[in-house]
């Protein structure tokens, strides 16, 4: 009987490393160039279970059991009984189950988890460090300067993607204004929605110009790695200076370039709706 349990366990223990196997093939199969630390830890702690609870299983005594109780002689009947129970379940069966239970702790092992917003934006601005967007249609529920001259009102939709951006980038927000109030307004609106109190965007990085050209121009002097824009002949201008762009627009344009993309929303693009 000491022999047969060691055989059953001596096969559950490989069908678990061969599930094992083809889990970590899968999951090692993504690039090691988007795995954060956190990623790399865990992976590193996984492999250490994995050899720790391997080397404890193959030791002479294996993990230590409890001395059993005496027990009364067993009569020649008990004996026929368990002997007769074990013959009633078919090999091929006790195969099956074990299977299954080993496939079950490997699958809830390998649970997947679900990327944080930090970690989607990371990934889809390509690690980039410097970031310039434009206020109107991204960040502000106005479209046109006019409407600076009444309100400025934040889509709230996109507060938490800036503040994501701005823990590993320098974000940069600019806009054409028609006059001063208009400026007070704006910086009145980011201010009140905490842009100014999380420790990454400050006043001096909101930029105002008077034209479009003007926009324009202030990218090409920052030099970032990413310019967020609405307007589609700002995008075109810009395609040959800036390593990448993202268009946003409701209805989907045309690309003009490999390095600019499209999305109807800031917040869309990082799959927040």
């Amino acid at each position: 009987m000491a022999d047969s349990s060691k055989e059953e366990l001596l096969q559950l223990i490989k069908r678990f490393g061969a599930y094992i196997t083809v889990k970590m093939s899968n999951l090692f199969s993504i690039s090691f160039h988007n795995l954060d630390s956190r990623s790399v830890g865990a992976i590193a702690g996984l492999a250490v279970a994995i050899v720790f609870t391997w080397r404890l299983l193959r030791s002479p005594g294996g993990p230590q059991q409890r001395r059993p109780k005496r027990q009364a002689p067993t009569t020649s009947s008990s004996v026929v009984g368990t002997q007769s129970n074990s013959t009633l379940i078919p090999s091929g069966v006790r195969s099956s189950s074990e299977d299954l239970r080993a496939q079950n702790v490997v699958d809830e092992f390998f649970q997947p988890v679900k990327p944080t917003l930090g970690q989607i934006v990371r990934q889809k601005l390509s690690e980039g460090r410097k970031v310039t967007c434009r206020l109107l249609g991204v960040i502000l529920e106005e479209s046109v300067p006019e409407e600076l001259q009444k309100q400025a009102t934040v889509r709230s939709s996109v507060l938490e993607v800036l503040l994501e951006i701005t823990k590993f980038c320098d974000l940069y927000l600019m806009e054409r204004v028609l006059d001063d109030e208009s400026e007070q307004k704006v910086l009145a609106a980011l201010e009140n929605a905490g842009f100014f109190t999380s420790g990454g965007l400050v006043k001096d990085k909101v930029l105002f110009c008077s034209t479009e050209n003007g926009r324009s121009s202030f990218v090409r002097q920052l030099e970032p790695d990413w310019h967020i824009d609405t307007n589609p002949e700002i995008v075109s201008q810009l395609a040959r200076f800036i390593k990448y762009q993202l268009h946003v627009s409701p209805i989907r344009p045309e690309r003009t370039a490999a390095n600019v993309f499209s999305s109807p929303s800031l917040e869309q693009f990082f799959g927040c709706m």
